[in-house]
């Protein structure tokens, strides 16, 4: 019992360790697969399957965290497998809502753009054998605000009346509120991978 308390405790945080087939990977991969899925099913306003494949992936996204401490399975993989699946999903869902009509283009380039600055710094990190950085707050509260418009903006397409149409606005503003969140976390990401890659750079000169 209290090896479990342990293991839920937030003190508590396992190393990740270099272990591949693993349960919590295992959902992590699922629901990346589910992510077309989301995004054929919006594209094509068949909003309530949406929302119950969109309802099933984001309970994975909590069980894949409580299974890896639970079984002692915290991998450097899931670590990277589960950002990847929150952008995928953003991204996704963006231009399904994009294709349906429902949002502007122009919030699409957006996170596209943004998602693309943060790929090329991952790639730079890792010329330097530097791994993803890690999430801070104002990313995570980005993620919720876009994930919760999202959400909100699919549900909307399921009725029409008045009362429908004022969520509707209030989506596309948590939308916008989310992107200028999503935004500043990306700049925040920059700052922190330009310093790791000048310190880099820092101790190989003076190895010199």
């Amino acid at each position: 019992m209290i090896d479990l308390k342990r293991k839920f405790s937030r003190k508590y945080s396992p190393e990740p360790r270099d272990i591949y087939v693993t349960v919590p990977n295992l959902i992590s991969l699922l629901r990346i697969i589910s992510i077309p899925i989301i995004a054929a099913l919006v594209s094509h306003h068949h909003m309530i399957e949406a929302l119950a494949v969109l309802a099933l992936s984001a309970v994975s996204d909590g069980v894949d965290g409580i299974l890896a401490r639970l079984l002692d399975q915290v991998s450097k993989v899931g670590q990277i497998l589960d950002p990847i699946a929150d952008r995928l999903l953003i991204l996704c869902s963006v231009l399904a809502l994009g294709i349906a009509g429902i949002i502007p283009w122009w919030m699409i380039i957006i996170v596209g753009l943004r998602d693309l600055l943060m790929g090329i710094e991952v790639l730079w990190l890792a010329q330097h054998d530097y791994g993803p950085l890690p999430v801070n707050f104002v990313g995570k509260a980005g993620t919720a605000m876009l994930m919760i418009s999202i959400t909100a903006l699919i549900f909307c397409d399921i009725w029409t009346n008045p009362m429908v149409d004022l969520l509707h606005l209030a989506a596309l503003a948590a939308g916008i509120w989310g992107i200028g969140l999503y935004w500043l976390a990306g700049y925040i990401y920059l700052r922190q991978g330009l310093r790791l890659i000048c310190d880099d750079r820092d101790v190989r000169r003076n190895e010199r």
